[in-house]
């Protein structure tokens, strides 16, 4: 059974989700990635002791996580079980619902019956009676908005979560989500969207300055762009990297050589402030305190130590941001 170090929250920063009470640490760990049964179990222990010993306490989730779908709650239900049990009230565990998971026309999306059936499979499959946050995953064109939201709202209400949240909403929609589930009177406390210097959609769709504005907190998800935005790609394509092994998210037609020659020089930044170039991203994230937590993947507990290095700095100067930005989405 696993101990966890008693000084794990020595370094570890804590930001509150919008106007609630709910903290979240400033880097978070993604299981999307490297949790599946294609994964060695021995590894997926050690990445979720290394980030627990640093003061990252949330654990994000979805139903359809693996690979195959369900498989990365199933596994860190088994840690959950068989390491975790004594530490349970010092963990945020996430899961969503909203991509496909089954086949037939009650397998995504967002109704009633798919939302409330999904989150009950996910509580099987990671052995807890109620995860912290449920998240609805992605809008629904064809679903009402307000079917979408009651199904949240009798989730927690149900007692199987304690906190709803956003994924992927742009921010008229957030704005309409906010006031039916304030209505509700259900805890709304964050939305989670994929934000880089590589992608700030939600910038120009105004998710980030509504939820700054409504007061929800922002997690932020693939913030190296695959790993574009660290040192992994700055001499050309690892043979044992993501895009070689798993062209699902990041491909290598998408390495051009203007690309590289952003990230060669945006790892010049990081260097002149004493950072490695994920650490900078991860840094760039965090920077004007709008966003709660970044989520960070690892293959590996040395990329997590890594990543960590990230909170020593977030601060930018007024020249450093605009460099940035001229090399950034």
């Amino acid at each position: 059974m696993y101990t966890a170090k008693e000084n794990r929250y020595a370094d570890m920063t804590y930001h509150r989700c919008g106007n609630s009470g709910l903290k979240l640490p400033a880097l978070s760990l993604g299981l999307w990635h490297n949790f599946g049964d294609t994964a060695p179990y021995e590894n997926m222990k050690a990445l979720c002791f290394t980030a627990f010993d640093h003061g990252i306490t949330h654990f994000d989730l979805a139903n359809n996580y693996g690979p195959e779908p369900g498989s990365a709650e199933r596994n860190f239900g088994r840690i959950l079980r068989e390491e975790f049990g004594a530490y349970r009230d010092e963990l945020i565990v996430s899961t969503k619902a909203g991509y496909t998971m089954w086949d037939g026309p009650y397998g995504d999306f967002g109704s009633r019956k798919y939302l409330l059936a999904s989150l009950d499979a996910s509580l099987l499959r990671l052995g807890l009676p109620y995860v912290d946050i449920f998240y609805h995953h992605r809008p629904d064109p064809d679903t009402p908005l307000e079917e979408t939201m009651g199904a949240l709202a009798q989730a927690v209400f149900s007692g199987k979560a304690l906190y709803a949240g956003l994924s992927n909403y742009n921010g008229e929609q957030l704005r309409r989500a906010t006031a039916i589930l304030e209505e509700l009177h259900c805890p709304f406390v964050i939305n989670q969207n994929r934000y880089s210097i590589f992608d700030r959609t939600i910038e120009r769709n105004e998710l980030k300055a509504t939820a700054a504005e409504l007061g929800k907190g922002i997690i932020a998800f693939s913030p190296l762009a695959q790993g574009l935005l660290s040192d992994r790609y700055l001499s050309g394509i690892p043979t044992d990297s993501r895009i070689m092994t798993d062209g699902r998210f990041l491909r290598a037609d998408s390495l051009t050589e203007e690309k590289l020659a952003k990230i060669r020089a945006l790892a010049d930044i990081a260097a002149a402030r004493g950072q490695s170039l994920a650490q900078m991203a991860l840094a760039w994230d965090l920077r004007d305190g709008v966003v709660t937590s970044v989520l960070i993947g690892a293959s590996k507990p040395s990329q997590i130590l890594d990543n960590l290095g990230a909170l020593a700095n977030t601060h930018f100067t007024e020249d450093e941001l605009a460099a940035i930005d001229k090399l950034g989405d």
